[in-house]
This record gives C-alpha cells, sequence and structure tokens, in this order.
C-alpha cells in the first residue's frame, strides 16, 4: 500500500556551523544537494544557518525559489532538561505541505536529522501520518565520531548532554563508566565548544586509567581530528599539549568512552 501525501526528506547538513565553511561538495553528494535545491518547505532547527546551507546548496544546483521565498519553519524547542524530543507537539502544521501531497525538508544541526536532534518527532509524526520518509545519505557527528574511535561499535548509546555542575556530572561519569564496562557498551555524548576544556578536565580525573576515551572535534572541517588513547595517556598527551594552543577546545566536539 502507497503511503498517502508526500515525502519527509531527511536532508544532513555539512557539520562545519561557526567555523570557515569547506567546499560542500566535499562533504555532501551532488544528488543530495540537488534533492535540497528542489525543497521549498523546511523544518529546520535553525532557520539562520538553514538559509545559510540552502545558499551554499543553490551555488551549486539553482534554488526552486529565491532564497527569501522559501517556507522555512524551526522544530519546536525541548523544554529544558527533557532531553531532545518534543512529545507534545501538533505537528500537522509542520507536515501540511507534505499531507498536500508536496515534499518537506528536515535539516538538523547535528548533520543526519533525526539523529540526537527533536527532529526524531517530526518524523514519528510523518509515519503516522501515512507519508513517506526518505533518509537522504550524509555525515552523522555521533556515527563518525563512534567510527574513528576504535571503540566498541556493535554496543553504543548515545546519552546527550552530561549535567554541567561538577559533582553531577562526576557521579554520571563514573555511572557511564561503571556500566559501559559491565555492557562492554561505548557511551557516546557531546558538550557546547565553550565547556569542551570543563569537559575533559572531568573525564580526566573522574575516570580510571584504564577506560579508553576518544574525541573526535572539528568534524569534516579541514583542522578536524580525532584522538584514542586510554585515560592515562590523556593525562600525558593534555600535559604536553597543555603548552601550546588548543583550538579544538572551540570546536563541536563528540565524545566516546568505554570501560
Amino acid at each position: 500500500m502507497s503511503p498517502a501525501g508526500g515525502t519527509l526528506w531527511l536532508v544532513p547538513g555539512t557539520l562545519d556551523l561557526g567555523a570557515e565553511p569547506v567546499d560542500i561538495r566535499e562533504v555532501l553528494a551532488d544528488g543530495v544537494l540537488a534533492r535540497a535545491a528542489r525543497i521549498t518547505h523546511w523544518v529546520v532547527e535553525d532557520a539562520r544557518s538553514a538559509r545559510a546551507f540552502l545558499k551554499r546548496a543553490g551555488a551549486v544546483h539553482p534554488l526552486a525559489l529565491p532564497l527569501q521565498q522559501l517556507d522555512i519553519r524551526e522544530l519546536p524547542r525541548p523544554r529544558k532538561g527533557s532531553g531532545v524530543t518534543v512529545p507534545d507537539t501538533d505537528w500537522s502544521a509542520l507536515l501540511r505541505p507534505a499531507l498536500e501531497g508536496g515534499d518537506v525538508g528536515l535539516m538538523s544541526e547535528a548533520g543526519l536529522p533525526a539523529v540526537a536532534d527533536p527532529g526524531a518527532g517530526l518524523v514519528a509524526a510523518a509515519h503516522r501520518a501515512g507519508l513517506r520518509v526518505q533518509a537522504l545519505a550524509g555525515p552523522s557527528a555521533l556515527l563518525l565520531a563512534l567510527a574513528a574511535s576504535g571503540l566498541e561499535g556493535q554496543n553504543f548509546a548515545f546519552v546527550g548532554y552530561l549535567p554541567q555542575e561538577a559533582a553531577a556530572r562526576a557521579a554520571r561519569l563514573r555511572e557511564l563508566e561503571t556500566l559501559s564496562r559491565r555492557q562492554r557498551q561505548t557511551q557516546v555524548f557531546i558538550e557546547t565548544p565553550y565547556r569542551n576544556e570543563a569537559m575533559l578536565q572531568a573525564l580526566l580525573t573522574t575516570l580510571a586509567p584504564s577506560t579508553r576515551l576518544a574525541i573526535s572535534w572539528g568534524l569534516t572541517l579541514p583542522a578536524g581530528s580525532h584522538r584514542s588513547d586510554t585515560v592515562e595517556g590523556w593525562r600525558r598527551w593534555a600535559a604536553a599539549e597543555g603548552r601550546e594552543p588548543a583550538p579544538w577546545r572551540a570546536l563541536p566536539a563528540v565524545f566516546c568512552l568505554l570501560g
């Protein structure tokens, strides 16, 4: 039985927000850019960055409408402390173009839509409405970091943001380390760039020396990189690296640990 209505397209981004943009063709396939250029109705995490992305895509494939005429709506924000989903939302207004037979594009700040962002609620609503859902290939910050970590890739969990308060953060890290060791499960989490340094210090002072820690930063950027080592190895690295400027501390990062 064919789905009713139109299609919700999950369009990946470039992960270079806030940095010097890379050539978009080095990150996304031509078919993804061509599809994005044809979509005129969008649901996005941030309208400003979405317009910047579409301007870059339009330089490769002309947009179906001038940028100012595109229908770009933002996802509702999760309530503080409620995670990344927005359960009590009427999604029908955001999906209306698809319900009427057209296309709607979903765009995330985390690369692949609906993974670690509130777009998952829109996708679930599209399925409930019988709409076609199509995910386009592109970078996911979480999966790129996991793939490059060398840690357990067949059993992992994304746990979002950790507490900001030092004691609560340390307790959560010990909990995740114990869980990881018991289940042989990589724990994946994120932090805002300006708290990267505090997170690193918390990891190095809280985790056992033999626990493996991987950090990926600046994903898809020329200055981006991955580093994976034991906590003890990270302590030695941090002591030496601290003598030099550390640009990674100002870039979006993904953290992975394996007890």
